[in-house]
């Protein structure tokens, strides 16, 4: 199965530090196959075992073995991935303002704070966002999203493809 794995808040602001050759070496050490990192915030693409708990622990345990503690992580197939580039409600906005949050639980958007022109829309299991006026000034607070990982839609793309692509 291949799976994309997600790190939360890793290499952000001086915290999380996790060096991509580093996390690669030990998810093969860990007998994960096919192993590849996209840029250094924690974006991992692998094949791995079919179900989706064991290739967490198995994912889990070498990252925890290497750097002594390990990041939140969400897992998605290749096929869930491509799926939720497919869903986007903000395809004719550029890339690098739509965001996706990627929730594993509660994808509700009760009680938002700060929303000025961010339009935000749940999916099965992410929130779409288009910042119209750009990410950086955005102070936006999501209640639901506070174990989740966000990627900008250039960056899911980019990881979709990954995925799809041969071994």
């Amino acid at each position: 199965m291949r799976w994309v794995a997600l790190l939360r808040a890793v290499n952000v602001g001086g915290t999380g530090k996790i060096e991509m050759a580093r996390l690669r070496a030990a998810a093969e050490r860990a007998g994960l196959g096919e192993v590849r990192s996209y840029i250094a915030s924690g974006n991992l693409v692998f094949d791995g075992p079919d179900d989706v708990a064991e290739a967490r622990r198995v994912l889990t345990g070498a990252i925890t073995g290497e750097f002594g503690w390990c990041p939140g992580l969400l897992l998605r197939s290749g096929a869930e991935l491509a799926a939720v580039l497919a869903r986007n409600p903000f395809a004719e906005a550029e890339g690098n303002k739509v965001l996706v949050l990627f929730v594993d639980g509660d994808i509700s958007t009760k009680g938002l704070r700060h929303q000025t022109d961010e339009q935000i829309e749940p999916g099965e299991r992410e929130i779409f966002i288009l910042f119209p006026s750009g990410m950086g000034r955005s102070r936006l607070v999501i209640p639901s999203a506070k174990n989740s990982t966000g990627r900008n839609m250039n960056t899911v793309a980019k990881l979709a493809g990954m995925a799809a692509a041969e071994a």
